[in-house]
């Protein structure tokens, strides 16, 4: 019996040897022969793209059953938590790589959680050195400095994840002007009774503090209407990321049959029209006149300004270590601790990326009661892997802007803490250690200095 047991352990482990063996020449061959500081060089050789991209060439076990159906959970999960294709096209076009992708690359490997110890098993040239640790970790920091750092920043911060908002966007001041009035214009509704402010209320955080907000009629709209402030730093608008900048998402609004239900800009025009003090104003700025493309535009350019800096967490960004209380830095080192910065990134603490609700449970199964807005991103892509998937929300200001989440189905920001941790980052942290994340949550309300409406 021994000698049997000691055959099938011998055989066990030349099997795995043998596996091993082939899947290391396998990794070699697949290497380009390129630099040992290329940065794609470096995800190749090991194998960040067999995980987190649908195109990497596999091995020939990955057909076999129980690995095929190991790799493919590992592709599933390895996209939806990163999909690397956006780095790969910004390395070959010497472009920006997204900030959240740097962000993300940069937690794991400052944690040395990528790759896993189950890849690396099998793929013995997977372990990540600290020559090519280091390598990635400087050319995060290049790529801030160079695509993400605004002209005067102070040393300390240039190239870090967290960014202090700016003061102010270059705007033009007669746009402005034009676009802060048409903001608060209920003639954009068909019944002239709701503005842009309606359901963006400057003086509620951006909100109009519904579950979803009532359009013309008292319609329920389908969706929580997130904060309009700093909505310029946001890489795409609407939860779902269907318009490409402010002027787009400006157009949608007044169009919506369920929110201001206007039929045309003609309609509205016609109105407008008759405002022969508004046409003269607008016919200065915009040598042709009203038009969809003007009045958005104008609105976009208003909405530029509409921005909050100065909160306590900037003020801590730049160096004054008394901005936040000991309770607020308590808090933010939990935030580092559960990665949340890899997806609130950036100055604006997040609006630059899309991201699955509900990585770690599933949020949609403990809901109930799906309907077509929980789809997110996918109601625009119709591909699968977009499926609710949504834009990530700015934290700043967020402790004025509840109910939370796209279905605003959070009344506090305690429990929306608790639920981000859970779906998520995939942990429960005790209450003291929630307060202590809400109140840092709660020291990132900035100032807004509201626009001077023109003069009479």
């Amino acid at each position: 019996m021994k000698k049997i047991i000691l055959g099938c352990a011998i055989l066990a482990i030349a099997g795995y040897l043998g596996i091993v063996g082939y899947i290391y020449h396998y990794d070699q061959q697949r290497q380009p022969a390129t630099a040992d500081n290329d940065i794609n060089a470096i995800f190749t050789k090991h194998g960040c793209d067999y995980c987190h991209t649908q195109s990497a060439e596999l091995p020939f076990y990955a057909s076999l059953p129980v690995a095929k159906q190991l790799m493919q959970y590992d592709i599933k999960t390895g996209s939806q938590h990163f999909d690397l294709n956006p780095t790969l096209k910004a390395l070959n076009q010497d472009g920006a790589v997204p900030e959240v992708d740097l962000a993300k690359m940069e937690a794991v490997l400052q944690s040395g959680e990528m790759p896993p110890m189950r890849y690396k098993a099998v793929h013995w040239s997977g372990e990540l050195g600290d020559a090519d640790r280091q390598t990635l970790l400087n050319w995060i920091r290049t790529q801030r400095e160079r695509f993400y750092t605004r002209p005067g920043t102070p040393e300390a911060l240039r190239g870090q994840a967290l960014q202090p908002l700016p003061d102010s966007l270059p705007t033009d001041a007669q746009k402005v002007a034009l676009g802060f009035r048409l903001f608060h214009d209920p003639r954009l509704s068909a019944d002239n009774s709701i503005s842009c402010a309606h359901c963006h209320q400057l003086g509620a955080g951006g909100v109009d503090g519904r579950v979803t907000s009532l359009g013309v009629n008292d319609q329920h709209g389908p969706i929580n209407a997130p904060t309009v402030f700093n909505a310029a730093l946001n890489f795409s608008q609407f939860w779902d990321g269907r318009a490409a900048d402010l002027q787009q998402q400006a157009g949608g609004p007044p169009l919506n049959p369920v929110e201001m239900a206007s039929t045309s800009w003609d309609q509205i025009i016609g109105k407008l029209e008759q405002d022969a003090r508004l046409k003269a104003d607008f016919q200065r700025v915009y040598a042709d006149g009203f038009s969809g493309d003007n009045i958005t535009d104008a609105i976009a350019e208003f909405e530029k300004t509409l921005l909050t800096p100065d909160s306590p967490f900037d003020r801590y960004l730049k160096g004054d270590e008394s901005a936040l209380t000991a309770q607020q830095k308590r808090g933010y080192q939990l935030f580092r601790d559960n990665k949340c910065g890899t997806c609130h990134t950036g100055e604006n603490l997040g609006g630059q990326s899309y991201e699955v609700m509900g990585l770690k449970a599933d949020y949609f199964a403990d809901r109930g009661n799906l309907t077509e807005a929980d789809n997110g991103r996918y109601n625009v892509t119709k591909n699968e892997a977009d499926r609710h998937r949504f834009k990530t929300p700015t934290l700043r200001n967020v402790a004025l802007t509840a109910p939370y989440f796209h279905d605003g189905s959070v009344a506090s920001l305690h429990q929306a803490v608790k639920d981000m941790l859970k779906y998520q980052v995939g942990v429960t942290l005790p209450d003291g250690d929630v307060d202590d994340l809400v109140a840092l949550l709660d020291g990132m309300t900035g100032k807004y200095q509201p626009s001077s409406p023109p003069a009479n």
